[in-house]
């Protein structure tokens, strides 16, 4: 194993605060997944899968119900602690993708949820390759707001001046360490349709609210942000309704393992 890369601010200090609202608001995943999850990425009985970055355990609930050994890593201690809370038959452990605490060759298959993004260098391919067995697969997945939808970009415009350096998924930087590198075949996206259905609070505030630079506020930033988003009820008569629909669109990637370089 290699030494740690230090975790972003916005992450280690975000994810510590909104643990509650992340648990709360962050949409489950679709249900067709699960096929892809099985018969694609190969995680079901007997296969070893680590859950890297797994948080609250939001997606590792779903792989464990594949068949598969799980064995989630998140290095955020308040999220682990909320997973291990709520899937206490699920080995947990601390450790980042620089540094997963496992033997060479202990997994079959290696899964990013919502996560691949924080932590997306060389060295943490190196070290996802080197937990993998030979014909390992890695997938990628991401839960992504559909923003062709008006109210949905009237949500991330009002946040996205707030993101500072913090990484994130639309921008595609998380694809530049698989150009040119050795160690994962080139990535292959399926793409299945999904929403969050709830109350405004649930899918919207609290979903929001989890987003991690937007946690790391001080608390009064924070509330000025649930007011602007409380505010967008005046213009889009969906989010006055009982319950909302937020529509999603779930991004799965593989990469195959390729032979050691």
């Amino acid at each position: 194993m290699t030494s740690p890369r230090p975790i972003h601010e916005a992450a280690q200090r975000g994810y510590t605060a909104a643990s509650d609202n992340y648990q709360r608001g962050r949409p489950e995943y679709p249900e067709a997944l699960t096929a892809w999850l099985q018969d694609t990425l190969g995680a079901r009985a007997p296969a070893r899968v680590v859950d890297l970055g797994a948080g609250t355990g939001k997606f590792t609930k779903l792989l464990a119900r594949t068949g598969a050994t799980v064995t989630a890593v998140e290095p955020v201690d308040a999220m682990r602690a909320r997973l291990s809370e709520s899937l206490p038959e699920v080995r947990a452990l601390a450790g980042t993708a620089e540094a997963i605490p496992l033997p060479d060759g202990d997994a079959d298959v290696l899964v990013c949820a919502q996560a691949f993004h924080w932590f997306a260098n060389t060295q943490a391919l190196r070290e996802m390759h080197r937990v993998l067995r030979p014909s390992g697969r890695l997938g990628l997945v991401w839960n992504v707001r559909d923003e062709s939808v008006d109210w949905v970009a009237a949500i991330t415009e009002i946040i996205t001046s707030y993101e500072g350096d913090a990484p994130r998924f639309y921008k595609g930087t998380w694809k530049q360490p698989f150009e040119g590198q050795v160690l994962f075949a080139p990535l292959q996206r399926t793409v299945f349709p999904h929403s969050h259905v709830g109350t405004f609070e649930q899918v919207v505030l609290d979903r929001i609210l989890s987003v991690s630079f937007i946690a790391s506020l001080p608390e009064a930033e924070q509330q000025s942000v649930a007011d602007r988003l409380r505010g967008l009820k005046d213009r889009f008569a969906v989010l006055r309704e009982p319950t909302i629909a937020f529509p999603y669109a779930t991004e799965a990637w593989l990469a195959d393992l390729l032979p050691a370089p």
